[in-house]
């Protein structure tokens, strides 16, 4: 590939997505949000040296549920997270909102 030919990710998601706004741009964008939730988990579980089976014993859940969340198979529940954060991880959640 030729260095003229190299686009950023927002020419590439623009491109192929279509600009913000758009349905199916909204679509992708949100998708990547629920993997990010479900990677972060992930990464500071194993950062901890918990097993998934260790982090849902903490937090009140079970092993699959941790599971289903890092593979991005379920969506977590905001109250859920929280508590993955805190009992889990011994950590504090924070959210914002962009406008």
């Amino acid at each position: 590939m030729k260095k003229d030919e190299i686009k950023t990710l927002e020419q590439f998601k623009e491109e192929h997505f279509g600009k913000h706004g758009t349905p199916k741009r909204d679509k992708l964008e949100s998708g990547y949000e629920i993997f990010k939730i479900g990677a972060l988990i992930h990464e500071a579980r194993l950062e901890k040296g918990l097993t998934q089976e260790q982090l849902a014993e903490k937090c009140g859940t079970t092993k699959s549920y941790i599971s289903k969340i890092e593979n991005n198979i379920k969506e977590v529940r905001i109250s859920t997270l929280q508590k993955i954060v805190e009992l889990g991880f011994g950590g504090q959640l924070q959210l914002s909102i962009k406008l």
